[in-house]
Order: C-alpha cells, then structure tokens, then sequence
C-alpha cells in the first residue's frame, strides 16, 4: 500500500504557519511529510520564502511521530555540502530518527542569490554526486579533508552524530541523475509520475529502495475557486523540470507562463473536493511503482480545511489503491 504525504510548500507560508501545519498533518493521519527549501517562491503570488532549515527543526520538536523529510535541498551553491551534512545529522538527532535528507541539483531561481553563477546541467549533476560523497564521508564520522573537482573540505568533523544517519534521497529527471540515485542514494525522489526513471534508478543499483513522488492538489468545496487558485499559485509546474531550473526569479516565471489557461491548470492538478478525482490522480504514481506520494495542498490559506477534509475523505480512499 502507498504511503501517502504531506508538503510543507515554504512558498506559501510563513514559518510559524508551517509548523502548524504539519502537526495538523501528523493529526490527520499522514504517513510522512516533506518540505521544500527554497530562497524564493515560484511567483509573487505564493508570497513566502523562509528557512527551512529553521522550520524542520521547530516541526521535529512539535511532533511526535510524522517523519520529516527535505524536498529538495540543493547541496553544491547556496549551501556547501559540509553544512548540509551538519544540518542533516541535527535533525536526525532533534527529530528522534524521523529525518531523511533529500537532495536535488537545484534552481537557478533559489542558488543565484549567493552570485557563483549556474553552470550547465551536467557540471551541477557532477556537483551534486561529489556533494553527496562528502557528506556520507561525513556522516561516518571522524576527520574529513577532501580536495575535489568542484569542492575543498579541510579538517571537519561532524561532533554530534546520531547513531543511524540520515537515509539520503536523491531528485531525478533524467538518466544522469538516475545513475547517482541508484549509486549514491538511499531512496529516489521524482514529481512526475514516469515509470522509466524508476526503470534506470533500479538499473544502476536502486532496487528495493524506496521512491517518492509528489503531486499538487488544490481542494476547495468550490471548484472554481480552487481552479483559480491552483492557476494563480502553481502554473509555474506546467514548464517542465528542465525549464524549471533555469528561470531566475518569479517574474521570469509569470512571463514565462503568462499564456498558461486555468484550464490548462485543472487538467494538471485534480482541483475542487471530488475525492474520486484526487485518488485517480494519486493512481499514475501508484502504477509507476512509487511507494510513496506526498501531497502539495495549494494555498497557503487554505491547508486546514484540507486537513480535515484529508483525515475524513481522502486518506481513507487513498489506503485502498
């Protein structure tokens, strides 16, 4: 059976908003949660950007049981790998061993804040498979020095280890990035439902493993309201992975996606409260073979309603695909 997740989406709300929300979804009855890490939103509308990192360690004292998850976290510009690993080995030891590190090659939209450029797809992929190999380095403990083709670690230790680390996730798009997944990773993340990308992620040594999808949901007694929304919030996802991670900043987003339609939006994204629709949405991910599938409720505003809505509707239909 899929387990079926929560998102806590940073670009649409505040940090404190953030954590509540995902006790909400502890509550309800979520298998696992998972949170963005971003420097920007998408578009000027979602409004929000805070750290993640702050929040994971706020929502690991506020709950008990939901495991916590980064989705993704970009580990070669904005952030140098030995923090991540940092980082990472705190919230395992804050969170009680719910924590699990996902990683990505990143956006150009949250990394060119730092000014080091964005290099070509391929010198990010090779960026993000040594970034992974430091900081497993890390995780095992004791001193590590390393002198690399993208990065240089010099005399660091990690001090405070929890005693199993953090599993690492790694986002996948293409067959490059299946091959570090498969090699280097502990589970694989995808947001589109593409059965081949698990086909070369077990290829190159990921069977057995889990894999993680996502999906954007936009649930609203009124549909139409929840079409527009979705349509305001997230038409950005219509572009495509590989457009995705090279727009700068939400104004090259909303020009970049100025044609997309509210139609085109509901086509993408199950919107309104009609919980067959939701499951049918759900069930592409299912017949790929994801093992599980976090849910990306949009609206900042809006996460309670579909809490409840979740624990009494959708949770108890999504247990039977």
């Amino acid at each position: 059976m899929v387990q079926i997740g929560y998102t806590m989406m940073t670009e649409q709300a505040g940090p404190r908003a953030l954590v509540g929300h995902v006790v909400g979804a502890e509550r309800a009855g979520f298998d696992f949660s998972v949170t963005s890490d971003h420097y920007f939103p998408w578009l000027d509308s979602q409004g929000h950007a805070p750290y993640a990192w702050s929040v994971l360690g706020a929502a690991a004292q506020a709950t008990t049981r939901i495991p916590l998850m980064t989705y993704v976290t970009c580990p070669t510009t904005r952030y140098h790998p030995a923090v991540v690993a940092q980082k990472a080995a705190t919230m395992q030891l804050l969170s009680g061993g719910r924590f699990r590190l996902g990683l990505g090659s990143g956006e150009n939209l949250n990394e060119h804040v730092v000014g080091a450029g964005w290099p070509a797809s391929p010198v990010r992929l090779d960026k993000l498979a040594e970034a992974i190999e430091i900081i497993r380095k890390l995780f095992g403990g004791g001193e590590v020095t390393h002198h690399g083709t993208h990065f240089d670690v010099v005399h660091a230790r990690l001090w405070d280890l929890p005693d199993e680390p953090p599993p690492i996730g790694v986002a996948v798009s293409g067959e490059r990035s299946c091959e570090i997944a498969g090699k280097l990773g502990d589970l694989v993340i995808a947001t589109e439902p593409k059965a081949e990308l698990l086909t070369s992620f077990d290829r190159h040594g990921g069977t057995g493993k889990p894999r993680v999808g996502q999906l954007p949901v936009c649930y609203d007694p009124d549909r139409d309201a929840a079409v527009a929304r979705a349509h305001d919030q997230f038409r950005w996802m219509l572009g495509g992975w590989q457009v995705n991670s090279e727009i700068p900043g939400p104004h090259g987003f909303a020009g970049a996606t100025r044609y997309v339609r509210p139609e085109d939006v509901a086509e993408a994204i199950p919107c309104g409260d009609d919980v067959g629709r939701f499951v049918e949405a759900v069930r592409p991910y299912v017949d790929a073979g994801f093992t599980e599938v976090a849910l990306v409720q949009i609206g900042g505003g809006h996460q309670e309603p579909f809490l409840d809505w979740a624990e009494t509707k959708l949770l108890p239909a999504l247990r039977n695909l």
